[in-house]
């Protein structure tokens, strides 16, 4: 996303004022958020224990921690999709790990070839989340425009670290239930990523980022 240009003036567009409402709702959020990963955590550690050498059980649990852990101190963004479908997509998309299974699946690639997928799927989460800095949420939202880093590539390479950590997994744990789950979440985060534009391309900074990188998460393909 491009980095929010200033006014004429030289300085940046003041915010509009936060309410009471705002914060509730962030800070219902982000409890949840957290009530419902240390739920996951604390089964992906009991599964870890019964046999250590599945690591990619910790690197799965590194993910969503990564994700998590940004999106509880993001900023409260001035606007936000509070549409029912975004709402949805986003509750689903960021929840998606309650309903993995992690018992252990059919290895389709050895246990090595899933944590080096994973690992670079994460690395590229990272890197994102780091250029965004605190311009990352769990709803569309613009907050603010960045551009450089990993942004130069796709317009969501999050998105893109994602769909490579999950392959990681996946292709060590597979199983139908582990196979649907990533199929819905893969989905979901393509609607989100389409309406995270639709948000967005208000703003004619983003309309021309959009000229410049031309796909939005996977090269060559979307």
């Amino acid at each position: 996303m491009p980095e929010r240009p200033p006014t004429d003036a030289g300085t940046v567009a003041v915010p509009r004022p936060l309410g009471l409402r705002d914060y509730a709702v962030e800070a219902a959020l982000r409890l949840a958020t957290s009530l419902l990963f240390a739920a996951f955590a604390y089964a992906a550690a009991q599964q870890w224990l019964a046999d250590p050498s599945r690591i990619t059980l910790l690197l799965i649990v590194l993910a969503e921690f990564v994700t998590i852990a940004i999106a509880l101190t993001a900023r409260v963004p001035e606007k936000r999709d509070w549409s029912p479908i975004s709402v949805a997509c986003a509750i689903a998309a960021t929840y998606y790990f309650l309903w993995i299974q992690l018992a252990p699946g059919i290895h389709l690639v050895p246990e090595m070839v899933g944590v080096a997928l994973q690992a670079a799927g994460i690395l590229l989460q990272i890197g994102a989340k780091l250029t965004l800095r605190r311009a990352f949420g769990l709803l569309p939202a613009n907050r603010g425009i960045v551009s450089g880093g990993p942004y130069r590539l796709v317009r969501h390479p999050i998105y893109l670290g994602y769909f490579i950590s999950y392959i990681g997994f996946l292709l060590v744990n597979f199983g139908l239930q582990n196979l649907l789950v990533y199929a819905v979440q893969l989905g979901l985060l393509a609607v989100r990523a389409v309406r995270e534009e639709r948000l967005l391309s208000a703003d004619p900074a983003y309309r021309a980022y959009q000229d410049k990188v031309r796909y939005r998460v996977v090269p060559g393909l979307f």
